[in-house]
């Protein structure tokens, strides 16, 4: 399978780049700075570009079967719409060369789902990168596409334990973290499982 890796060169993108290519899965990754890669291999192929430019994600979106995204943005808890013009981008390059599946991850929050007055908080403080998933996210639902969302909960830097709990409408009862290596455990596990297509699913331990 041939996949496009948007986000390759962040914390959880390197993860998944690992793991993909372990697999055995042709990775083209789509960077903006070449020179952040850390990896090399013959199933590895990198693309400069910049996930903003439109005509550069369609280029590289040629001849894929499907699209991994990890991306983020660098304006930390600020009002930002990066996120929503790079999932669009996305989507346009998508629909233009026929490519249909695609895994991306978003956050727990997105769909005001954390229950309690700590979810509440995390969503509030969390307010403005969750809008910016969410544009993304529902340009990804209104586009006939095959997609999976991944709602995991509070990031860490654990090591890979390849089991987890998941959560198809809320979250997991008294979740609280998941390490970013099961993170991209479940990016590669949920790209060719029938079961998380069409889902929106919260991941944690």
């Amino acid at each position: 399978m041939k996949v496009i890796l948007f986000g390759a060169t962040g914390k959880t993108g390197e993860l998944v780049l690992q793991q993909a290519l372990e697999a055995g899965l042709e990775i083209t990754a789509f960077v903006r700075n070449p020179q952040k890669m850390k990896t090399s291999h013959p199933l590895l192929h990198v693309i400069e570009g910049d996930a903003l430019d439109r005509t550069a994600v369609s280029n590289a979106m040629e001849g894929q079967d499907a699209v991994i995204s990890c991306l983020g943005s660098n304006t930390g808890l600020m009002k930002s719409t990066v996120l929503g013009e790079m999932g669009t981008n996305i989507v346009h390059a998508m629909k233009e060369k026929n490519v249909s599946r695609i895994v991306y991850l978003a956050s727990a929050g997105i769909d005001k789902e954390i229950p309690g007055v700590s979810g509440k908080l995390v969503m509030k403080l969390l307010g403005k990168v969750l809008a910016d998933h969410r544009t993304a996210v529902d340009a990804i639902k209104a586009n006939q596409l095959d997609w999976t969302i991944a709602r995991p909960m509070s990031l860490n830097d654990g090591p890979l334990i390849g089991s987890y709990r998941e959560d198809f409408k809320g979250v997991p009862k008294n979740g609280r973290a998941i390490s970013r290596a099961d993170v991209a455990h479940f990016l590669l596990r949920s790209l060719e499982d029938q079961k998380y297509s069409k889902q929106s699913v919260a991941i944690c331990y």
